[in-house]
């Protein structure tokens, strides 16, 4: 009788007389869950995330599919129009209990905010973390985390362990672009642990093979796909080590500002949005990441933004009327998706752009940031994950179930999911009028 195979069984191996090993993918063997495909052509999933919501009666496109105008707060997206796609109408169907936090977690990992005492956190790891399961392990980074705002993160592994968000952009350039990568032509060291993360990687090669005797067919094909994935980091890094990755628009961008500090008191968020904009996207090109993530805001956030008197999140209580300077600053958040956007697109990749193989949501912690509404949620899509998404269009999916979008998102990537989410944000169905 075979033994069981523990969750958290490692591949082991001997390096210079040490024993080393790496984690196993996730296995049918130790859940009904399915295995998840891999595509063959790089696909990316990214993230754009800002806190304190929107006004949803200014928020709204008017028409739907293709023949639609866009609404107020959406007019800094006309010039990357024909790239988007704006769902309006979805809601987010978890517990309200905390504003802000229960809405953040609700629309990020679609299970209700867990309540510690004094403490909350999310119960489920977040969609991003989910996606780079699925996607991320062929890379040099698994996943990136980065925002304009200092502690601005909310990618999750599961409860109270946070993926810290990079919120300097000469640090994340650094990150990126320093001692372990080369562009084309250069001629520099490579950071040594390479070459020993490329022996660990053999090492445990013996152990993964005699596993494979163990496992029912779905899980053989999972664990070859993992072990792909493994041949295929160990065969990157060690063109990073020899010589740098040929990909047609990979090259070191220029390093940014060594530091951003405020004035007048206000933070630049858009400047440092714009350069690590600029920073990640070469990344993409340079394939050294496939899920990115960027939370250029918190929730209940009090940055002070130019042209308002006071912090965000207390105008979204406390300014009276029609609310300007929240519309305002609203404005400003859309002017910097359409940048990230527009940085992706502007990146040649074979006949189409890095844009075109990527798909990204955009979205919020509430709609309403007065009454901490979260249904009319704000969600846009940008790129067609290689062609498996449509764009330039409005679906309107009135009361439905948010958790759609990341169902689309996980098959358009190549991911078998049966479905996502907890409790009442569970669902097994999709968007299929943005399916190709």
């Amino acid at each position: 009788m075979n033994r069981k195979i523990a969750r958290r069984t490692m591949l082991k191996g001997l390096l210079g007389g040490a024993v080393v090993t790496v984690g196993l993918p996730w296995l049918e063997y130790f859940s009904a869950k399915p295995a998840y495909a891999q595509s063959a052509f790089p696909t990316r999933f990214g993230l754009y995330f800002w806190g304190n919501g929107m006004h949803p009666y200014r928020w709204v496109p008017d028409g739907e599919g293709s023949d639609y105008t866009l609404s107020e707060q959406l007019a800094p997206l006309e010039s990357v129009k024909e790239d988007i796609t704006v769902v309006s109408g979805l809601e987010v169907k978890t517990p309200n209990t905390i504003p802000h936090a229960a809405g953040a977690a609700g629309i990020l990992s679609c299970a209700p905010l867990l309540i510690e005492g004094e403490s909350n956190t999310f119960a489920e790891p977040s969609i991003d973390q989910v996606i780079a399961d699925g996607i991320g392990g062929a890379t040099r980074f698994r996943s990136l985390e980065y925002g304009a705002e200092p502690e601005s993160g909310l990618s999750h592994n599961g409860p109270n362990s946070i993926n810290p968000a990079e919120n300097s952009p000469y640090a994340l350039f650094e990150r990126l672009f320093g001692t372990s990568f080369r562009a084309p032509g250069d001629d520099g060291e490579v950071d040594p642990s390479v070459g020993l993360r490329r022996s660990v990687l053999d090492a445990v090669m013996d152990d993964a093979a005699d596993l494979k005797g163990r496992l029912g067919k779905h899980d053989r094909d999972r664990l070859a796909q993992h072990l792909e994935s493994v041949r295929e980091l160990e065969l990157r890094l060690a063109r990073l080590e020899e010589d740098p990755p040929m990909l047609e628009a990979c090259s070191a961008p220029e390093p940014p500002e060594e530091s951003y500090p405020d004035v007048d008191g206000r933070p630049q968020i858009s400047a440092k949005n714009r350069a690590m904009c600029d920073v990640v996207s070469m990344a993409i090109a340079c394939d050294q990441t496939r899920v990115f993530s960027n939370f250029v805001t918190a929730p209940v956030n009090n940055l002070l933004f130019p042209h308002a008197n006071a912090g965000h999140h207390q105008l979204t209580h406390d300014e009276p009327g029609e609310q300007p300077q929240v519309n305002d600053i609203v404005l400003q958040l859309m002017d910097e998706f359409a940048y990230m956007v527009d940085t992706l697109r502007s990146i040649p990749e074979g006949e189409g752009t890095v844009l075109d193989h990527c798909a990204v949501l955009a979205t919020s912690d509430v709609s309403y940031g007065r009454t901490h509404r979260l249904d009319e949620f704000p969600i846009i899509l940008a790129g067609t994950a290689g062609g498996r998404l449509k764009k330039g269009i409005h679906v309107r999916k009135e009361k439905e179930n948010a958790t759609k979008v990341h169902v689309m998102f996980m098959r358009a990537l190549g991911m078998n999911v049966d479905g996502f989410g907890v409790d009442d944000a569970q669902t097994d169905g999709a968007l299929s009028e943005i399916e190709v």
